[in-house]
């Protein structure tokens, strides 16, 4: 776990990892602005429920979806806000807008904030700027930052490339993030380099498309402080089963995912 920082970023920091001294599974429920409404059952409540019970240690919602939950549902789950966005609708999608700030985090109760980059896309500029601005934020507030940084834009043609990717990492870090996610390479050799060459944990993003868990299981192993995927869950028949088996990788379980 990353130490640095003031005592109310260290201790927020703290609870997110729900006390353990590292491994850190993140949820992020913030696709229905993005992509239109979640595909799961139940209520959003009830999904928050299940998530906590099976040892998830936050996830990541925007601020409306917050009033749509009950605060006991974070007695051992920390609240990730999300305070930028954008829509598949959008003539650019992979432009990032702000819609919400450190300030409304802290009325909320968050252990910490979340910021989309696209590097690479066409108004990168824009992001990266509101990036350093909320790290501007989150340091006179003592809020840690999760930083999710992709490589999407018109002339990305490999967005898992090692070297795109340590450099999304690298952005991330210079411009004050305390966690970074990332779509890290299939290469455990790149995958290590790169964490390695971290300061902060590097979560390892989830995604679509192929054996999603097992690669996951790989990345940790290649040296990834904790696991941040929401689809994988959030549209599985039982997700607080997919959740658990994530969390018994991250968290050092007895049953892992892959047998070798």
């Amino acid at each position: 776990m990353h130490g640095n920082g003031s005592f109310a970023r260290r201790l927020r920091l703290r609870r997110l990892y729900g006390h353990r001294s590292s491994g850190l599974l993140v949820v992020p429920l913030d696709h229905a602005v993005g992509a239109g409404p979640m595909a799961h059952q139940g209520t959003l409540d009830g999904l928050l429920a299940r998530l906590a019970d099976v040892g998830t240690d936050a996830v990541v919602l925007h601020k409306g979806a917050v009033r749509r939950v009950r605060p006991d549902r974070f007695r051992t789950m920390s609240l990730v806000l999300h305070l930028n966005a954008s829509t598949n609708l959008a003539a650019d999608p992979d432009a990032k807008y702000p819609v919400a700030t450190v300030a409304e985090a802290l009325r909320l109760g968050a252990e910490a904030v979340s910021v989309h980059v696209n590097l690479g896309s066409a108004t990168e500029a824009r992001q990266i700027a509101h990036l350093a601005a909320t790290a501007e934020q989150c340091d006179r507030w003592g809020m840690p930052l999760l930083a999710m940084m992709y490589v999407r834009g018109p002339a990305v043609t490999a967005a898992r490339d090692p070297e795109q990717v340590a450099h999304a990492v690298a952005v991330a870090v210079e411009l004050g993030a305390d966690l970074v996610k990332t779509a890290l390479p299939d290469d455990p050799v790149a995958i290590a380099r790169i964490t390695a060459a971290c300061p902060v944990p590097v979560l390892a993003a989830g995604g679509t498309g192929g054996d999603v868990l097992a690669r996951l299981e790989a990345a940790l192993r290649a040296g990834a402080g904790g696991v941040a995927a929401g689809r994988v869950v959030f549209t599985a028949a039982e997700p607080g089963a997919v959740a658990g088996r994530l969390a018994d990788l991250v968290h050092g379980g007895r049953t892992p995912v892959v047998t070798r």
